[in-house]
């Protein structure tokens, strides 16, 4: 779904740039190069939300989460069985 998300930014802003050609204005900076490089950091975003989210909820938030953490800490002794 990020990576579709991605895609259809790219798109959007590719139909952008030509539509900027078609009435004759330009910016230097906003190329094929330049939208390829932003779709790039977008995906890059999206995955580091999502996995951060994934990392949140399974040490945080999830009983299984929190009892593998108390099973863990009996095993090295730090708390009392």
């Amino acid at each position: 779904m990020a990576k579709d998300i991605a895609t259809l930014l790219g798109g959007f802003l590719t139909a952008l740039l030509m539509f900027f050609g078609t009435v004759g204005i330009s910016f230097e900076w906003f190329t094929m190069d330049s939208i390829n490089a932003f779709v790039v950091l977008v995906t890059a975003f999206i995955a580091l939300i999502i996995n951060g989210f994934a990392i949140w909820k399974n040490t945080y938030v999830s009983k299984r989460a929190q009892q593998f953490k108390k099973n863990a800490l009996k095993a090295q002794g730090i708390i009392k069985k």
